[in-house]
């Protein structure tokens, strides 16, 4: 439950403001149809993120060494430090192929988040965790908690919310778990 639980909140913070949320918004916007747009939000986030895992677990198999755990750590102190570097859409981002809201959003998704902080995260907590699923399913439901809403509520809810003190709270977090992974990996 750790895993989930930890995945899960890491992913719903350090996505609010991320560029895949302007993505959700974006295609929220243009197609003005919200099912189809949540749903494949979640089927690009659940295979991206379970291949992201997968690596992470599998890497952490073949590499269990002392090393491997500090750089785990350090990783995840890297990632705090880009959660505080705020995202902006492309223009080349912001064009969209006409291919239905569903497919859209599954390509674009998919495509999107491939290196994207959340998916190196993902990538960290697998090999931390060592385990595949409940990476796979906090992150998910992570991702879905931070973009189901802007796809209802478009940018009216982004205004509301200080993303600043949000990307702060989640850098804090990345940071706070790559010193514990260091803590242990040291011992």
């Amino acid at each position: 439950m750790e895993a989930f639980f930890t995945s899960l909140g890491l992913v719903a913070l350090a996505e609010i403001g991320d560029k895949t949320q302007l993505l959700a918004i974006l295609l929220a916007v243009k197609f003005r149809r919200p099912w189809p747009i949540i749903a494949g939000i979640f089927a690009a986030t659940l295979a991206n993120h379970f291949l992201a895992a997968l690596v992470g677990t599998l890497a952490s198999g073949f590499l269990e060494s002392r090393w491997f755990a500090v750089a785990i750590g350090l990783s995840f102190i890297a990632m705090g430090a880009w959660t505080l570097i705020p995202d902006k859409l492309d223009d080349e981002d912001a064009k969209l192929p006409r291919y239905g809201a569903f497919l859209t959003t599954l390509v674009a998704f998919f495509f999107v988040e491939m290196g994207d902080k959340t998916q190196i995260a993902t990538v960290a907590l697998g090999a931390r965790f060592d385990n595949v699923v409940a990476v796979t399913m906090g992150t998910t439901l992570g991702m879905m908690l931070a973009n189901g809403p802007v796809v209802w509520m478009g940018d009216r809810l982004l205004r509301k919310i200080d993303l600043t003190l949000v990307h702060r709270i989640a850098a804090a977090l990345f940071v706070a778990i790559g010193i514990w992974t260091l803590v242990e990996a040291l011992r």
